[in-house]
């Protein structure tokens, strides 16, 4: 046991967050599910939907037009493409 009661704190803090969050860190359970458990497969879908679109040399977006861009991004590369144009058509 620690005489540094602000250590004592730090500690508990952190046990108390590992306690609250336990079935948020089930990663075995969700590997065998075949899940995703790191931030790296997130991090490259912005990357390639997101950033090489938006970010290329001398682009400028307004909120509106990069949110139109990358909604028809995203349409595409989950194959959806044609399914946001007809929305639009029957609208």
């Amino acid at each position: 046991e620690s005489d540094n009661p602000e250590l004592i704190k730090k500690i508990c803090i952190e046990a108390d967050y590992f306690e609250r969050n336990a079935e948020r860190m089930r990663y075995p359970k969700f590997r065998r599910q075949h899940l995703f458990v790191g931030s790296g497969v997130i991090e490259a879908g912005c990357k390639t939907v997101i950033a090489s679109r938006l970010k290329r040399s001398g682009m400028f977006w307004t909120v509106r037009g990069a949110n139109a861009i990358l909604a028809l991004r995203c349409c595409h590369m989950n194959g959806e493409f044609e399914d946001y144009w007809e929305e639009r058509r029957a609208a």
